[in-house]
This record gives structure tokens, C-alpha cells and sequence, in this order.
């Protein structure tokens, strides 16, 4: 009953294989092996992007971090969610290898940027000229923080108002496969074709040991993305051991499959909760990830019998002592569950 992260889960026999395969004799390092070079021609013909600049790092955090620092200069904001994964849970990465650049944090309803809130947040940013920091780029989350999806409409719309300011769009896709498969669109779709500039393409929270794909579609920043990571210290001597994750995690759509077992898992989750007194969702459940309000005695039951998972606010359990006291609970699912895990989940809960 582990749903704490999608990564805690082991990774699938098929990337443990690849690493064994890429394990024998002796290839060029940082990136000139030539696995990678597959993999460069499998990520354009996925997002039907065959310009795009395409590189690997190891952490979501560095993903993010570079691929903003390429695109803001330290004197100007980055426009991000107020719950984003870049304002709340990387230490101010983004800041720190873009030199400087704050985070402007936009509101809006689960997870999901407000236009309106996006636009007057823009406007605002540079109105007293050099005195203030300056218009920076636009990141979105799809999946957002809260386990919602963005429509593609929803996409566009934000990245019209960013264009019409002169600005980049950044997507952080840690769980871009997740979102994908719910959407049942393409990746050019929910990204360039909506006005996506640049997009970390997540592996490792859908069972890659550690390796997230960098993708700008306009490869003008690639040579000064190069810089950054390697002068940030994510250029990785021995990359095939990346490359080979990533190559055998696009090969037959293997990343497709993980991603709907995830999603299908979370629809087990999520069905077999709702009607069950005291259950609440905070947000309606979009991809594999659930915030659900849970009454303190089913909280105590699930925990008792092992279950794992984060509490919201990550502060802890509230003070009052009613056993039908709301507790708010973070339930992630991963592609490695299986169903008696869930179906006992659920037993306890339901007491």
C-alpha cells in the first residue's frame, strides 16, 4: 500500500535489461554515445519536432532549473503556478542556475494558471522600468501539482498571452505521460502545437531509475542550454547509462503502457472512494495523482496497517482528536501497484 510517490515503486525489468546491454565494452562519454543518438531521433518523430535540440539529465529539479536558466535572464521572473513544483519543492533551483531570477507566483483554481491572473501578473512585471524585474518566461505543469490537466484549449490560451508579451514557454512534464494518456492527444499536440517553447519530458516518476529528457523546439538555445549543464555539473560522463533508460522507456510505446497503468491504477483508487461517508475529493482526479479528504479514523486504519502516503499540509495531522475530523491526504499511484494493494487500501478506509 504504497502510495507515497511515483518514485517509490522499483523500476520495470524491461530498463534493468537495457542497463545490463548498455554495461559491455567501452563508448564515447557526455552525450556522444550511441544510444543517445537513437534516442534524439526517436524524440523528434514522437513530437514530430525533427529541428528540436534534445538532451538528458538525471533530476526533474536540474531539468526545470537549466531549461528556465536558458531562457530567463537574471534580472527578469519567471511566471509559475503558486503550488508549482518549481516554487514549492526545488530549494530555488530555478533561481540559482538562472543567476537571479525570481519566481512570480500566479494564482488559480487546482493547480491550473489563471489567464487573467497570468496577463495582469505580466503586465504588472516591468511597470516601473528599471527599477523592477523584468518579463521573464512562462512555466506550466502538466500534470499539475494537484493531480488536474490542463486541456489543450487551456495550454494555447496561456501561451498566447505569454506571445503576446514577447515571452517563452517552459512546460515541466514530470508527469507529461500521465496527462498525454488522459488527454488522448499526441506530444506535438500538447506541446509546440499549443505554443509550448521548451518541455522537460519526464521519465523517472514513470519507472526510470533517474533520467528526464530536455527538449527545446526551437534549437537556437541549444548551445547555451550546453553551457548550463554542464557548468551546473549535470552533464553526465557516463551517459549511456541514460541513454539507455530513455531509449528502451520510448521503444513500442513502453512509456505509453507505464502511464496508463498508472492512470488505470489511480481509477481503481479513486472509483472504489467515492460514496464511502466522510470521503471527499479536493480535486476531481485527472491523471495519478489525488488529493482526498479522509476521516481521521480511516486515516488511523490505513496508516496502522501500512499504509503510505504524504499528509496536505505536509505539517501533519491536525491537533483535534474526532474520529470523523477531516484529514487531507496526497495519493499518488505508480505503474508498479497492484490491485490487492489498492483493494485492501480501500478495505481499511472503508472499515
Amino acid at each position: 500500500m504504497f502510495f507515497a510517490s511515483d518514485n517509490t515503486g522499483p523500476i520495470p525489468p524491461r530498463i534493468m535489461e537495457a542497463l545490463i546491454q548498455a554495461n559491455t565494452g567501452h563508448v564515447m562519454p557526455y552525450g556522444d554515445d550511441p544510444i543517445m543518438e537513437k534516442v534524439r531521433v526517436k524524440i523528434r518523430e514522437i513530437f514530430e519536432a525533427p529541428e528540436a535540440a534534445v538532451y538528458l539529465v538525471a533530476t526533474g529539479t536540474a531539468a526545470n532549473a537549466l531549461v528556465l536558466a536558458t531562457l530567463a535572464k537574471p534580472w527578469e521572473t519567471i511566471f509559475g503556478h503558486e503550488i508549482s513544483h518549481i516554487a514549492e519543492d526545488e530549494c530555488g533551483a530555478p533561481e540559482f542556475y538562472s543567476n537571479g531570477a525570481k519566481i512570480t507566483l500566479v494564482p488559480g483554481e487546482a493547480a491550473r494558471m489563471d489567464p487573467d491572473a497570468l496577463r495582469a501578473a505580466i503586465r504588472q512585471s516591468g511597470s516601473k522600468g528599471v527599477h523592477s524585474v523584468q518579463r521573464g518566461p512562462v512555466s506550466i505543469t502538466q500534470a499539475t501539482e494537484a493531480g488536474t490537466i490542463y486541456a489543450l484549449s487551456e495550454i494555447g490560451a496561456l501561451t498566447e498571452i505569454a506571445r503576446e508579451f514577447g515571452l517563452k514557454t517552459h512546460l515541466d512534464g514530470a508527469r507529461f505521460a500521465n496527462a498525454l494518456v488522459a488527454l488522448d492527444c499526441t506530444p506535438a499536440e500538447m506541446t509546440w502545437k499549443a505554443g509550448i517553447d521548451a518541455v522537460v519530458f519526464g521519465g523517472t516518476k514513470n519507472g526510470l531509475l533517474g533520467v528526464e529528457a530536455v527538449i527545446f523546439f526551437d534549437p537556437d538555445h541549444a548551445w547555451e542550454f550546453e553551457l548550463l549543464r554542464k557548468r551546473g555539473g549535470h552533464l553526465f560522463s557516463k551517459h549511456r547509462y541514460l541513454s539507455a533508460q530513455m531509449d528502451a522507456y520510448l521503444t513500442d510505446g513502453f512509456w505509453l503502457d507505464l502511464a496508463r497503468k498508472a492512470n488505470a491504477n489511480m481509477r481503481r483508487l479513486s472509483d472504489g472512494q467515492r460514496g464511502i461517508p466522510g470521503i471527499s475529493f479536493e480535486h476531481e482526479p485527472q491523471a495519478n495523482l489525488l488529493f482526498v479528504n479522509m476521516p481521521r479514523a480511516a486515516h488511523e486504519r490505513a496508516t496502522n496497517a501500512g499504509a503510505q502516503y504524504y499528509l496536505f499540509p505536509s505539517s501533519g495531522v491536525p491537533p483535534e482528536e474526532a474520529d470523523d475530523d477531516p484529514i487531507t491526504c496526497r495519493l499518488t499511484c505508480s505503474w508498479s501497484l497492484q490491485a490487492d494493494q489498492i483493494d485492501r487500501f480501500l478495505h481499511l478506509v472503508r472499515g
